[in-house]
């Protein structure tokens, strides 16, 4: 395994480990709707930190944009709003099943659709099925979502010992929109190959091969933003239990304390895509859907790491916490898996 990949796989498992962290500032956030922290937060995170980072990377911003047709952003912004879609089921799944079981269903089916479906869009189903650098990287998909149901089976253990419950469990409903989030999730993935002009042109101004894949963000973000922003602004309009007014009365030293976890939150949440394309900038062309696989797999890893430090296991029994860590093991076995694949 070349040092390249290693690299890659490294920026991944940073990027992964930002997402798994981004929630817990949230966590700080008193006397404020869901909605309100979540838009905050977004506002910056796909809005705010993408055009920034856009604009002090391309020597031109607008000319930048206006180089491409309709028929080259449409397909990336509209993949991203189909993330939007994803991102916002994802949070119903949870409050329908529970943390281990959505994670495990929702995460192993966009790992597989995000990972599986980008060569088929590229027109490298033959690479995937027909070399032996494929088959291994598939070997590691399948390894992977072995992983991810383990890890969840952890969860599921250390819920039923903790006595935590899904806010509103309904088996069927969950379900369903556990399947909606894993393939509309995979947005993301779909909308970053799709974006494959966006790098080459950024590429040949003269911009870094790690942060090439930074300005379609812009687009990308765009079209997760106007659906986020949009589901939490009708709420925010037409709920009555939650208002934006009440939210924005509470003292002015929480106001600001509010403000400050929510952008924390909401920059964390960035980061796990920026070091995404440090990571994919880093792994052989032919073998950039894996990039997705990692960066899910890891995801699940990393949040159960963080559940260990933050000691959200303690009082759970021996037998949740072996569990993960075997979990944790196979998902390390199946990044190796991919990486000699991508070797080959």
């Amino acid at each position: 395994m070349n040092n390249s990949i290693v690299l890659g796989i490294i920026w991944h498992l940073i990027g992964a480990a930002s997402a798994a962290c981004f929630y817990a500032p949230f966590k700080q956030v008193k006397h404020w709707s869901w909605e309100t922290m979540w838009s905050l937060g977004g506002f910056f995170s796909w809005i705010i930190l993408p055009w920034t980072v856009s604009y002090i990377l391309l020597p031109d911003f607008w000319a930048y944009y206006g180089s491409f047709s309709l028929a080259t952003l449409l397909p990336v912004f509209l993949f991203g709003a189909m993330w939007g879609i994803g991102n916002i089921n994802y949070g119903l799944t949870m409050r329908y099943l529970g943390m281990s079981m959505g994670i495990g269903i929702a995460i192993g089916i966009t790992l597989i659709i995000g990972t599986l479906m980008t060569p088929v869009l590229q027109g490298k189903i033959g690479m995937l099925f027909g070399t032996a650098g494929g088959q291994l990287t598939l070997l590691g998909v399948f390894v992977a979502v072995i992983g991810v149901a383990i890890v969840s089976y952890a969860g599921f253990l250390k819920e039923k010992a903790l006595g935590i419950k899904a806010e509103e469990f309904n088996l069927r409903k969950g379900l369903v929109l556990a399947v909606m989030c894993g393939i509309f999730s995979a947005g993301m993935s779909f909308a970053m190959s799709a974006a494959v002009p966006m790098y080459e042109t950024a590429r040949e101004l003269g911009i870094d091969p790690l942060y090439v894949a930074l300005p379609s963000y812009v687009i990308i973000m765009g079209g997760g933003a106007i659906v986020n922003l949009g589901f939490c602004i009708i709420r925010l309009a037409t709920r009555k239990t939650i208002s934006f007014r009440a939210d924005m009365s509470v003292a002015k030293s929480l106001l600001l304390t509010n403000a400050v976890f929510s952008i924390i939150g909401g920059v964390m949440w960035y980061l796990q895509f920026f070091f995404y394309a440090w990571g994919h900038a880093s792994i052989p062309a032919e073998y950039d859907y894996m990039s997705w696989m990692l960066h899910m797999s890891f995801y699940v890893l990393c949040g159960g790491i963080v559940g260990l430090v933050l000691k959200e296991w303690i009082g759970v029994g021996r037998k949740p916490v072996r569990v993960l860590c075997i979990g944790a093991l196979v998902i390390i076995l199946a990044a190796n898996i991919v990486g000699m694949g991508m070797a080959l």
